[in-house]
């Protein structure tokens, strides 16, 4: 495992706006990194979106201009778990008109 200098968790209820829930540096860093791991939590390494998020206070919501971004990461996340959304129907699977 590569030794990251910070790390940040986020909670997504799929109802609000994801919330800070961890960060840290070096060890602590470390540890939200096991943690993750040990939960099967899809990581995800990006260290200047880390930077941006990691001046939130815990349960902050990220901020609305990072949205894009975030709802890629957890549709990638949802994607790797075989997760989807409630409904959604893949274009291959949709009836042809």
């Amino acid at each position: 495992m590569n030794k990251q200098t910070k790390a940040i968790a986020l909670k997504y209820d799929e109802v609000n706006a994801p919330k800070l829930t961890a960060k840290g540096e070096l060890g602590i860093a470390d540890e939200i990194i096991k943690i993750a791991e040990e939960f099967g939590v899809p990581l995800y390494e990006n260290s200047e979106l880390v930077n941006i998020l990691a001046k939130l206070e815990l349960g902050d919501e990220i901020p609305e201009v990072l949205y894009r971004v975030i709802a890629e990461i957890i549709a990638f996340a949802y994607h790797l778990q075989g997760k989807t959304p409630e409904g959604f129907v893949p274009p291959s699977q949709k009836p042809s008109t």
